[in-house]
C-alpha cells in the first residue's frame, strides 16, 4: 500500500512547491522548463538519478535501497528490516525474493544472520525471525528503519533504546510464532509485513540512498571474478557465483528456496572490526559486536569482475562513503548483498575463483 507524500494535500504554497519539484523531475532543468511539459515525454533513462533527501517530503527519483526508478508516490511505511536466520535450521527462508537488499552480519558461534530490508515489496511471510544484536544499530539507523525480531537480551534492548532504534517483536501486528512443519520451534517465527506495516503510524521518513548509486558505466572492474567464497568463521562461509545469462549472482549455498532466493546485481563486501558486545549467550559464547563504522578496504563484485577500494562511515547511524584510488566510488543501481566480513585479525577471509 502506497500513499502521495503529504505535502500534495497539505497548504496551497507547500502544494506548489511539491509540484515545481514534481516539474523539476520531468525537465531535469527548471529553468529549461517555460512550457508545459509531460512527464510521459521523457525516455526512461532520461529519468534523474538524484537521491532523496534525508527527512525531506521531496518526491524521491529513486529507491534509496536498490537507485532503481521510483514511482511519483512513497510507501506510506518505513524500511522493514527483519533478522532472519542463515543457519541449516532456517531452511527454507521465507521472503527473501521481496527484499531490496541484504546485510549479512557475524553473531555467536561464528554463524551468520541477515539482516533483510524491505521497502518496494512486503512480503506476507519473511524468516525464520531471530533476535536482534547490537551489531544492528549500524545496519538500521542510516534509513529510519524498524527493526523486526524475534526478541533479543537485555543489554541489546538498551543499546537498541539508547539508539532510538525502534523495533518490533512476537506479538506485535503480524509477528508471530508459526510452526510450519518445516522448521522446529526455536525457528517458527515468522514475520507479515503488510499487517505490521498497517499497525504503524503513517509518518513514515523517506530515507537517504544507503550507498552512492550510478550506472553501469561507473563500474571499472579491474579483475574476473566469477565465484568467490566469503568466510566469517570456520563454521560460514557464503559462496557466490556470477550467472552470465541473467547477469545476476546467485548465492550456491542459499537456505531460501530457488524461486524465492535473494539474487543480487552486486554482491559488496566490506572488511569491519569486531567487537565484544558485552555479554554471553546461553550456550556460554561471547556475543560479538559488529562495528559498522570508522573505515576499511571493500571489494565490489559486479557483471563478472571485482574492483578494490575503501569505505568510511561517520557513526553508526552515517552513511556510507566508497572509495577508490581515482575518487568516488559509486555503485550501479540494482540489488545488492552486504557482506560485514570480519576483518583478517578478527578471521574472516575470502577467495577468488
Amino acid at each position: 500500500m502506497t500513499a502521495r507524500l503529504p505535502a500534495l494535500s497539505s497548504h496551497p504554497r507547500k502544494r506548489l512547491q511539491t509540484l515545481v519539484v514534481l516539474a523539476a523531475v520531468a525537465c531535469l532543468v527548471l529553468a529549461g522548463c517555460g512550457g508545459k511539459s509531460s512527464s510521459s515525454d521523457k525516455k526512461p533513462t532520461e529519468r534523474p538519478t538524484s537521491q532523496p533527501t534525508q527527512g525531506g517530503t521531496q518526491l524521491a527519483a529513486v529507491w534509496p535501497l536498490t537507485g532503481l526508478p521510483a514511482p511519483e508516490t512513497t510507501p506510506d511505511h518505513p524500511v522493514m528490516i527483519v533478522k532472519i536466520d542463515n543457519t541449516a535450521a532456517s531452511d527454507p527462508q521465507a521472503g527473501l525474493g521481496d527484499a531490496d537488499m541484504v546485510v549479512e552480519e557475524l553473531v555467536e558461534g561464528g554463524i551468520t544472520r541477515l539482516a533483510a530490508m524491505f521497502y518496494s515489496k512486503l512480503p506476507t511471510k519473511a524468516g525464520p525471525v531471530r533476535s536482534a544484536r547490537a551489531s544492528d544499530i549500524g545496519v538500521v539507523t542510516p534509513t529510519h528503519a524498524v527493526l523486526i525480531a524475534s526478541g533479543m537480551a537485555p543489554p541489546t534492548v538498551a543499546r537498541l533504546n539508547a539508539a532510538h532504534v525502534k523495533y518490533y517483536t512476537m506479538g506485535a501486528p503480524g509477528v508471530s510464532r508459526a510452526p510450519d512443519g518445516k522448521h522446529d520451534f526455536l525457528h517458527s517465527v515468522f514475520a507479515n509485513l503488510p499487517t505490521l506495516a498497517k499497525s504503524l503510524k503513517k509518518s513514515a521518513v523517506v530515507p537517504a540512498s544507503y550507498l552512492p548509486w550510478g550506472q553501469e558505466s561507473d563500474f571499472a572492474g579491474s579483475q574476473p571474478a566469477n565465484g568467490f567464497d566469503v568466510s566469517f568463521s570456520r563454521a560460514t562461509t557464503t559462496s557466490f557465483r556470477f550467472d552470465a545469462q541473467t547477469k545476476k549472482y546467485v548465492n550456491t549455498n542459499s537456505h531460501a528456496p530457488a524461486n524465492d532466493q535473494f539474487k543480487p546485481d552486486s554482491v559488496l563486501v566490506l572488511r569491519v572490526r569486531e567487537g565484544d558486545a558485552g555479554y554471553r549467550d546461553p550456550a556460554g559464547n561471547p556475543v560479538p559486536e559488529t562495528l559498522f563504522f570508522g573505515k576499511g578496504q571493500l571489494m565490489l563484485f559486479h557483471n563478472g569482475q571485482v574492483t578494490r577500494g575503501t569505505w568510511s562511515k561517520d557513526g553508526r547511524d552515517g552513511q556510507l562513503v566508497l572509495s577508490t584510488a581515482a575518487g568516488t566510488m559509486k555503485v550501479p543501481a540494482g540489488h545488492v548483498w552486504i557482506e560485514l566480513l570480519p576483518n583478517k585479525k578478527a578471521g574472516g577471509n575470502i577467495r577468488i575463483h
